[in-house]
């Protein structure tokens, strides 16, 4: 087994552990939740346990970004329930800092053959010539910006590029902002009664994700020729 193979499986075998601790830490709530106001009552008392619960929350989003592949909105979405949309967002945010920061240390300790086991070989081409374009900063930033493309991807990958980490981390993580904004905030209206609020932002969130997926694709190829008439 690859290095990159067994790093994603310790890492989401860690993830899964540390679901299963959360839904034993919140068994006791689960019946409470069925009750007339029982979700109030539990958001309050997950809120009042300090700093345990946004420590949790923090270690599920560093592990989400980690291991790459898991899907980041759930929790997200709990954060936003849990703790509002601006210190839920504030923790998830700092969640990305932390990991992004810790995936740049990786890569550039175990290089470039760990990362071609963790992504598509295609990939990595194309952020080599996006560094040869001389405009990687502007591409890192949309690319982190559009909803549905591959972001904890992208983190293994511009590591390999001559960017600082300080500028990475910058980057990456201010076009990241708006997609927490708009999921905590939307997650907090299903807790605070804007059920309809909540449902057209969802609504509108999943439609450009879905297109940020469907042409995905279409983005980087896009990217790459402009880069291609910019050099000729």
């Amino acid at each position: 087994m690859e290095r990159g193979d067994i790093f994603k499986f310790v890492g989401l075998i860690v993830f899964f552990a540390l679901m299963a601790l959360v839904c034993f830490l919140l068994w006791p709530y689960m019946q409470e939740l069925f009750e007339p106001g029982g979700i109030d009552r539990v958001i309050a008392e997950v809120r009042g346990a300090g700093p345990v619960g946004a420590l949790i929350l923090l270690g599920l989003q560093f592990l989400q970004i980690v291991v790459a592949f898991i899907p980041g909105e759930v929790v997200q979405l709990a954060a936003g329930m849990l703790y509002g949309p601006w210190l839920g967002g504030a923790i998830i945010l700092l969640g990305c800092v932390i990991s992004s920061a810790f995936i740049f240390v990786l890569v550039h300790k175990l290089g470039a053959p760990f990362v071609q086991n963790m992504v598509p070989t295609n990939q990595l081409e194309k952020f080599r010539k996006f560094e040869a374009s001389g405009k990687l900063n502007i591409i890192v930033f949309v690319l982190f910006l559009i909803p549905g493309l591959p972001k904890d991807v992208f983190t293994y990958l511009v590591p390999l590029t001559d960017m600082r980490m300080k500028t990475f981390v910058v980057l990456s993580n201010v076009a990241r902002i708006p997609g927490i904004i708009v999921s905590t905030y939307a997650a907090d209206g299903l807790v605070g009664g804007r059920i309809i609020e909540s449902i057209v932002i969802f609504s509108v969130a999943a439609v450009i994700a879905l297109l940020g997926i469907i042409f995905r694709d279409k983005i980087m190829s896009f990217l790459d020729q402009h880069i291609k008439r910019k050099n000729h």
